[in-house]
């Protein structure tokens, strides 16, 4: 419990830390467009509460039915990149919102039912996700130095993908009940997005 504690602690100093720079992230005629690089990419992924819920998922799913546990959060950071750069290129990806919403709904499915699913199946699942969220927000933030904008959403996205597989690792493996909670409010989440966009 000390470590969820410290966990906490470490969530909750972040985020007032990055407070000031969250509360401008969107600011001007073109609300998603950026111009600067490392920080604006850091703080980008903690904007928007369906790419925060969905990284933070993807680690808490990996920690209770990924094995190895590291497999699903690398693919999803891998592939985030490669979305990322298509959206920073102007590339019409169709689609994009939809996609982020199931992946809310079948991430949180996945949490929910706690069963092991092979390797490759975890592996393309979670690229696939990937692949959507980084187009959104290599679409929000282009126009920035994309070298720098990405090293700072990959940082993040894989802080939170840490923080997801040590609470699922010390917190919900303990509890049935908190797996199965966390899976489905993420489910549910995904499945209401879904409905707005119908």
């Amino acid at each position: 419990m000390k470590t969820i504690a410290n966990l906490l602690k470490f969530i909750l100093g972040t985020a007032l830390t990055l407070g000031p720079a969250l509360a401008l992230a969107h600011t001007g005629a073109d609300p998603h467009t950026h111009s600067a690089g490392f920080l604006d990419g850091f703080t980008h992924p903690f904007t928007g509460l369906d790419h925060l819920a969905a990284m933070l998922a993807v680690g808490l799913w990996s920690a209770l039915a990924v094995r190895p546990a590291w497999l699903a959060p690398l693919a999803f950071v891998a592939v985030l990149v490669v979305g990322a750069l298509a959206g920073m290129a102007g590339f019409a990806i169709p689609v994009v919102e939809p996609m982020i919403a199931a992946s809310l709904l079948v991430v949180g499915l996945l949490l929910a039912w706690r069963r092991r699913v092979p390797a490759a199946v975890a592996a393309a699942l979670a690229g696939t996700f990937a692949f959507f969220h980084g187009a959104a927000h290599g679409v929000e933030l282009a126009g920035g130095n994309a070298a720098s904008l990405l090293a700072g959403m990959v940082l993040a996205t894989a802080l939170l993908h840490g923080a997801g597989l040590l609470l699922g690792h010390r917190l919900l493996a303990r509890s049935q009940v908190l797996a199965v909670g966390a899976g489905a409010g993420v489910a549910l989440f995904g499945a209401a997005l879904l409905l707005r966009l119908a």
